[in-house]
Order: structure tokens, then sequence, then C-alpha cells
């Protein structure tokens, strides 16, 4: 039951190629798609700036300014 040499090193090349060009593919597709995101800023900068947050300072304002 044990298989040639060569048609192991043949699967073992093969998978090595395959495997290498998936990698090429996949930092490709990741180096292209870097450039699209919109830069944001870090930590709680980032919470800050978010509608619903500011939404949330007006509401504490308002109940504020009727107390």
């Amino acid at each position: 039951m044990t298989e040639p040499r060569g048609s192991r090193l043949g699967s073992f090349l093969l998978g090595g190629l395959l495997g290498g060009l998936a990698g090429l593919a996949a930092g490709r597709l990741r180096s292209q798609g870097a450039g699209r995101r919109q830069p944001t800023p870090p930590g709680l900068a980032a919470f800050e700036r978010a509608p619903c947050y500011e939404e949330l300072l007006e509401q504490d304002a308002r109940d504020r300014d009727r107390r």
C-alpha cells in the first residue's frame, strides 16, 4: 500500500506551488484593499466622533437645561 516516491514528491511540489500562489494572491488583495479604507482615529476618539455618541451628548445637554 505504499505510493511510488515520485507520486508523493509531485504531490508535495504541486501543493507547495498552489500554496505559494494563494499566498501571493492574498497579499495583493490585502494591499489593494488597504487603500480603500477611511482613516479612523484610534481608541476613544473613534467612539467620540460617532453620530450616536454625539446624539447622546446633545440629549444630555437638553436634559441638563430642563433641570
